[in-house]
């Protein structure tokens, strides 16, 4: 029996279109979750991947690459100084849970000292674990810090010795305080009790745009987010060298490199293993990010960067896929070991990982939350947009999976920088 050509040009047509359809209906199944962390329960943002980005990703012979993006420049004022006011009190609080959480308490605390006309004392550092604590300046540049704020709010570095006699009345905060919250549940204790210690807590974790406040209490806030907490010196100085380092490693690809947030512990965590509300991943596993990294055209020789400290087996598929594949332990100075891998806290690792992250040339986030986020808004700000969102959807088109933190323009990046 002989067969028509053009009988099975339409078949085959026909076969596609079907495929095409199914995945269209997958893409549409992915939405906000929530993730639970051991500490206590976070509502996150979705990890965002069914957004196609406006910029076009050029695919060149060695990967994906994107150009970087001119860099955003602040669209807020400095807040009118105070300076020469008298303080109405004292307002103290700790930076806890690791330095992703660290910017969103401290605009928090700086935005709340403002509006009451107080002064600041200098946060201390909690680990996660019972008893670790650290002085601000072990991870931090005091001397900027306080320069940057000069003016906007009063800070000292220690109470007063009369203050300290006593016993401050403990606020709950949620995150991202508003106006409102502060007038009605913070001011009233604070006009009877001039000494207050901050609890600022994450019920829910978004980092996306809000309905402006004040112009004051905007700028203050954009100011304490994105212009204050900066790295001490000697913190800075073996970050940069990882990141020349990973470039070193990237000769061929024109010494670009892809930092991965991928961590074990992380994926090991009831969270990651649950699904979100409507059944999307909450985070992608070693081989996940391996497929998706070669499908976007990602080749071997690819240098990739993950913010797991020690290598582990279950890692190995993607060394097998992109030897060129590093931890942390790979290539700090092995005289910094000692002081930032073998410490009982993960502060100064993460301290680390957010520099390179936010440095790298194309970044992907395998696991969803706060870090996710900060990462992203350091890098719009400074152009490097390229940040690729793994997705269950069968696309090899890069600029399918960049973020809608930078697809829609929904960061709150977008509001202090244009």
């Amino acid at each position: 029996m002989a067969f028509d050509p053009r009988q099975v040009v339409a078949a085959f047509l026909t076969l596609s279109m079907f495929a095409m359809l199914g995945n269209m209906i997958k893409q549409d199944h992915f939405d906000s979750y929530e993730v639970r962390l051991p500490t206590h329960a976070v509502h996150l943002d979705a990890i965002d991947n069914n957004a196609h980005g406006n910029n076009a990703v050029p695919e060149g012979n060695q990967g994906p690459w994107m150009e970087k993006s001119p860099e955003l420049k602040p669209c807020w004022n400095k807040p009118a100084s105070k300076e020469g006011e008298q303080s109405k009190g004292f307002i103290t609080f700790s930076l806890t849970t690791g330095p992703e959480y660290h910017l969103s308490q401290i605009t928090d605390a700086v935005v709340i000292t403002r509006y009451l006309g107080a002064t600041l004392v200098l946060p201390d550092i909690r680990g996660s674990e019972l008893g670790q604590k650290w002085n601000f300046e072990d991870v931090y540049d005091i001397e900027k810090f306080m320069k940057n704020l000069d003016g906007v709010v009063k800070i000292v570095k220690e109470l007063p010795a009369e203050v300290t006699a006593g016993k401050p009345a403990v606020v709950r905060v949620p995150n991202r305080v508003s106006e409102d919250f502060i007038t009605k549940n913070i001011e009233p204790i604070f006009r009877t009790k001039s000494y207050l210690r901050l609890a600022i807590v994450f019920p829910s974790i978004n980092l996306r745009q809000r309905e402006k406040q004040s112009n004051d209490l905007d700028s203050t806030s954009c100011l304490a987010m994105f212009g204050s907490l900066e790295l001490k010196p000697e913190i800075q100085g073996v970050a940069d060298t990882m990141v020349q380092r990973l470039r070193t490693l990237s000769r061929k690809s024109d010494g670009r490199f892809v930092a991965v947030d991928l961590r074990v512990d992380a994926l090991e965590q009831k969270g990651c293993k649950e699904s979100g509300s409507n059944g999307r991943k909450n985070c992608y596993s070693a081989h996940e990010v391996s497929d998706f990294l070669k499908r976007v055209g990602f080749d071997g020789d690819t240098t990739v960067y993950l913010t797991q400290t020690w290598w582990h087996d279950s890692l190995n598929i993607l060394k097998e896929n992109f030897p060129k594949t590093y931890t942390k332990d790979d290539i700090i100075p092995a005289e910094k070991k000692g002081e930032f891998l073998r410490a009982k806290s993960g502060e100064l690792e993460t301290a680390l990982d957010l520099h390179i992250c936010t440095q790298s040339d194309a970044f992907v986030p395998a696991i969803s939350g706060l870090f996710y986020g900060n990462v992203a808004g350091k890098r719009i700000s400074s152009g490097k947009t390229q940040i690729l969102v793994p997705s269950e959807r069968q696309s090899s088109t890069a600029s399918d999976f960049i973020s809608t933190y930078v697809s829609q323009k929904n960061h709150l990046v977008y509001s202090c920088y244009c």
